[in-house]
């Protein structure tokens, strides 16, 4: 398989997934110079792999951000900062929960502060979900704007109000209802999973890029789709209403895959 081209243009804020979703999640973002991990829930040589099939090696990385600390987010976290010697940042009660393992390099980003790594600067963003202290992430870089926007429960004022004004999101699409009510899960993980700590339902997703306004939206990605309890027609079908029909602006991440680099532009 050949390698996707690494982003060189220093001019342009870009994004791409390694995988999204219940086996594992990763995001890259990058401004053309600085490339960062969004959470590494993959094995390290399985990380290397799908790094290289987007056209980076691991040290060109400058950092890893830790949204939270369930394993499909932060399995290879510590593994592969440790291999390359990467810093992580993370929340303190993410690290408080001990599910990280050692981190040589390690900086503690405070919800709602701004904080940059080079030219991108990056907002940690509160959002209700099952965690010790979550955060979701807003990038900025050439006065463009990307939203990765995965792992809440119910879409508050407070989310909203961040993520306006996006020109790119990645937005979470978990389940169908039906689909999570019929499906394998026991009730209890049934009750976590539709609650209004666990994840986004695609009619949720809706409602909250509803809410936000589609105005400067260039692309949207639905991502974290659940393997049991959801479909990409079904993500595909909640959202199409919004775009006018304009199917270029929506992507779909996979979890074997992810999907390949997309230009803020």
């Amino acid at each position: 398989m050949n390698a996707e081209a690494a982003p060189s243009d220093s001019r342009a804020l870009r994004f791409a997934s390694l995988g999204s979703g219940s086996k594992g999640n990763a995001t890259l973002v990058s401004d053309g110079e600085t490339h960062v991990l969004v959470d590494c829930g993959f094995g390290l040589r399985e990380t290397e792999r799908r790094l290289a099939r987007l056209g980076l090696h691991p040290r060109q990385l400058a950092a890893v951000l830790v949204t939270h600390e369930h394993g499909d987010h932060i399995a290879g976290v510590g593994p592969l900062a440790r291999r390359h010697g990467l810093p992580v940042y993370l929340t303190a009660g993410t690290l408080l929960s001990r599910r990280l393992g050692e981190v040589p390099r390690r900086t503690l980003i405070t919800p709602q502060a701004r904080f940059a790594i080079a030219g991108l600067e990056i907002d940690p963003v509160t959002v209700p979900h099952d965690a010790r202290e979550p955060v979701q992430f807003r990038f900025h870089a050439w006065e463009r704007s990307l939203g990765v926007l995965t792992d809440l429960g119910h879409p508050t004022e407070h989310v909203v109000g961040r993520f306006q004004g996006c020109d790119a999101l990645v937005v979470e699409c978990n389940h169908d209802p039906r689909m999570l009510a019929e499906g394998p899960y026991p009730p209890r993980l049934k009750r976590r999973v539709g609650g209004n700590w666990g994840h986004l339902a695609n009619a949720q997703a809706n409602a909250l890029l509803r809410r936000m306004g589609l105005d400067r939206l260039q692309s949207i990605v639905c991502s974290h789709l659940s393997e049991h309890n959801n479909r990409p027609e079904l993500a595909r079908e909640a959202l199409m209403p919004l775009l006018d029909g304009d199917a270029s602006r929506l992507v779909v991440a996979a979890q074997d895959r992810g999907f390949d680099w997309q230009a803020v532009a």
